[in-house]
This record gives structure tokens, sequence and C-alpha cells, in this order.
């Protein structure tokens, strides 16, 4: 032992403070957090995707989900001449449920919508519609999720906006509600109308 080094120890006023250090910065971050959201720049549901300024992703036409008699793919989206929402639901969805008057009064209004059922049985997104109104142009089902992949989709329900060149202009993630129809859906359908 003649030759041996004592291993170098911490000397404990350090190892003392990183749990200061850490708890400080910690409440930094939090106070930074509410200094957004008094300033009105933090929105807790807003989630980047990033197809959102890109064209969409290339997908053959998904088979069509009771009642339509036919699905749709990325041709007939570019193909449809004027801006388009796409929505993934799926009838297991209580947000889906939620925000299905919105689809509903969207609908009524002459809005494009086009709807996916995202991972969903077929008997049991028709039951859906039938129930609750079908407020889609046009209607497909994506059984496997792969699609949905492709769109970053995580979680239902999840909306889009596609332009006419095929672009996604908007993404909503979670349930539309009144407030987010009228402050940035109608207002984004207008730019781009």
């Amino acid at each position: 032992m003649s030759g041996a080094r004592p291993a170098r120890v911490l000397p404990r006023r350090l190892l003392l403070a990183l749990p200061l250090v850490a708890a400080a910065a910690g409440g930094l971050g939090f106070y930074a957090l509410l200094r957004r959201m008094e300033a009105g720049r933090y929105d807790p549901h807003g989630v980047d995707n990033p197809l959102v300024g890109h064209a969409i992703p290339t997908f053959a036409a998904l088979p069509a989900q009771a009642p339509a008699t036919t699905g749709f793919g990325a041709a007939d989206l570019r193909a449809a001449g004027r801006p388009v929402l796409v929505n993934f639901f799926a009838s297991w969805c209580v947000p889906c449920r939620i925000e299905h008057p919105q689809l509903m009064a969207l609908a009524r209004a002459g809005v494009p919508l086009w709807g996916i059922a995202y991972k969903d049985h077929e008997a049991a997104a028709e039951a859906l519609l039938a129930e609750e109104g079908n407020p889609y142009h046009q209607l497909a089902r994506d059984e496997s999720g792969r699609v949905s992949i492709d769109w970053g989709i995580y979680g239902v329900p999840e909306t889009f906006l596609i332009d006419r060149a095929g672009i996604v202009r908007g993404h909503w993630a979670g349930p539309l509600s009144a407030d987010l129809v009228a402050s940035e859906v109608r207002p984004m359908l207008g730019k781009y109308a």
C-alpha cells in the first residue's frame, strides 16, 4: 500500500450543495414558465408537428370507413382543389366525442372535413357516426396506424389543415373547442381559401 493514492472524495459541502443547486434550477424553470403563462406565450396544448409547412405524406388510398363507400389517399387530398381539414378520430376516444359537436358545426358551415378512423374497429366507428352524426365528406380507416405514424400522430383526436396545394398549414392536437375553432381554425381556413 505504499504507492497507492487515496481516492478523491468530493468535499462534504459540495455534496450538500448539489440538492440546493438542483432545487434552484427547478425553481428558475418554474418561474420562467409562470412568466410565459402570464404573458400569454404558453400553450399547454401546443404540440408542434414537423409536417406544418410541408407537403402531406404520400400514402395509398386507405380503405373506406362505413358509411362511406370509398376511402381516400394522398392523391385525393391533393386533387381536392380547396383547403381541407383532416381529422384523425376513434370511437374509443373520449376527447373525440367531446369535439364531435364542433366537427358537426364545421360540416354544417360547409367546411370540407375528411376523417380517418385511427386503429378502430369498423363497426365501432360506424356506430359512433350513426349515433353522433357524420360530419365527414370523405371517410377512411387506418387500421394498422401506419399512415397515422407518417403524419406524426401521437394520439387522437388530431386535426390538420391542408391547403389546395397539399401543404400542411395548421395542426391541432386534442379536441377542437368552440373557442379554438373561432380563434384559429376559421381564420386559417379563410386565409387559405
